[in-house]
């Protein structure tokens, strides 16, 4: 072979394999994930594996668009401005499925709803039961026409106690025998530092309200025509949460504090901490079956008890279309949490 013909053969070699190096950033997907309000240690995880790179390890460039006050990121799912969307919880997607929109989920990152009823202490709250005796109950509008139908059905709460929360914490700890609605990732913090102590916290996951929360949501066709797309965004997500709760979650933190300014590290390490004593992440199914675990029963529990409080009539969610779980209970990253926390 002529030494220029050589030379030419090896250059053509060498650009080859450069160019092959080069496939998996040309290969990465794009991926828009959209959360439900503002970044918040709640949506570690996701951050998690945008910060160590875990999405790209799986193939994925995945942008995080937040949510907040001014933002409603649901209708950008099912026409395609977004690829997957966090919601708060399974009455959502009941809505959606009931309206006939196409989307479905695909994981539960929340075991427990962090849905709570908050009261001051040494007020004789002592146990759930005893919420029923107080005489006014701080609710949202929105938890109104939620779970305070549930509180109604299947505990015997009763209107006369309700009086409109505002998002203010003012009220209540104005008024030591009320009781409020809380977020148990964020309020008690907010409450320690407002008035200088802990609340009383009582889950309404504790108390039989089965819904999962941080359910992740995408388009029924996306899983029909590129469900390997969702299966990479599924467990890389996973893997990042359990990075993020056993880990080091510095770079994580930071890019939460990028997107939400009001966050500081002293908070997002006190929400953390919460969502690990009250088990909201890794307890239940997710013990045995990962992160992001759900059940068809579990589906259909929570279902039920939303139809006894009257939320929908009976056959009006076509419970098929709710969720799959063809991407999740696969135990995927319980080798990571043993590496972090031997156990």
């Amino acid at each position: 072979m002529h030494p220029k013909t050589l030379s030419l053969t090896r250059r053509a070699a060498i650009a080859a394999a450069v160019a092959a190096a080069a496939l998996p950033a040309l290969a990465q997907e794009k991926v828009v994930f959209a959360t439900n309000w503002r970044a918040q240690a709640g949506h570690g995880g996701f951050y998690q594996a945008v910060a160590d790179g875990t999405y790209k390890k799986y193939g994925l460039d995945v942008e995080i668009q937040q949510g907040g006050p001014q933002v409603n990121n649901r209708p950008m799912l099912p026409i395609g401005k977004i690829d997957f969307l966090m919601t708060g919880n399974l009455l959502l997607t009941f809505d959606q499925i009931k309206n006939g929109v196409p989307v479905t989920v695909v994981g539960a990152i929340f075991q427990k709803d962090p849905q709570a009823i908050i009261a001051h202490p040494g007020q004789g709250y002592d146990k759930w039961e005893d919420l029923k005796k107080a005489p006014v109950v701080l609710v949202s509008k929105d938890g109104q026409f939620s779970f305070w139908q549930w509180m109604k059905a299947d505990w015997g709460f009763r209107d006369e106690q309700l009086k409109p929360y505002t998002f203010n914490l003012g009220p209540f700890l104005a008024d030591k025998k009320s009781v409020q609605q809380g977020y148990s990732i964020s309020e008690p913090i907010n409450v320690r530092r407002q008035a200088g102590f802990d609340p009383k916290v009582f889950l309404l996951a504790d108390q039989g309200f089965s819904t999962y929360s941080t359910t992740i949501e995408t388009r029924t066709q996306l899983v029909r025509e590129k469900p390997e797309v969702v299966r990479k965004f599924m467990e890389a997500s996973i893997v990042g949460w359990y990075n993020y709760l056993y880990g080091d979650r510095t770079a994580a933190n930071a890019l939460i504090k990028k997107d939400n300014p009001d966050m500081s590290d002293e908070y997002i390490e006190a929400s953390v901490k919460l969502m690990k004593d009250l088990e909201i992440v890794d307890s239940g199914e997710a013990l045995t079956k990962g992160i992001g675990a759900m059940s068809e029963a579990r589906i259909k529990d929570f279902h039920d008890k939303m139809v006894k409080a009257g939320l929908y009539k009976p056959g009006e969610v076509d419970l098929s279309k709710v969720a799959t779980t063809q991407f999740v209970n696969k135990g995927v990253g319980l080798d990571v949490r043993k590496q972090l926390t031997g156990k």
